[in-house]
């Protein structure tokens, strides 16, 4: 939620979004990003190398990549010797949804269509 400030015309944030949301939204901010997660619907649970391999992209751009999802709760990891699995993580993801969903429909309520007209 926001409100507007007279004298400059900026929004300025009241209850901002949880550090939790802001890294989620980040997470998503990027297209490489977007496309990273996708690589994850149905379960899959994949290592770095398999990311970059998938990606087309270098080892060390996938881990900052997968990083960044990871912090944002769109993934989570497990370690397994000297390897680490990622996947989607169901429970960050609905929770950032939930709280977006929340303040937006505070913010900016879903408005009633308005009548058709007809000639």
């Amino acid at each position: 939620m926001s409100r507007n400030d007279d004298r400059s015309g900026t929004v300025e944030p009241v209850d901002g979004l949880s550090e939790t949301t802001r890294r989620f939204l980040k997470g998503l901010a990027s297209e490489t990003r977007q496309q990273l997660v996708l690589g994850f619907a149905g379960g899959s649970e994949l290592t770095v190398g398999q990311v970059a391999e998938r990606a087309g992209i270098a080892h060390s751009t996938a881990s900052e990549q997968l990083t960044l999802l990871r912090q944002g709760g769109l993934l989570t990891a497990r370690r397994d010797g000297k390897t680490v699995y990622y996947r989607a993580d169901g429970t960050g993801i609905g929770n950032a949804l939930a709280e977006l969903q929340a303040i937006l429909a505070v913010c900016c309520p879903p408005q009633e269509p308005s009548p058709k007209h007809t000639r």
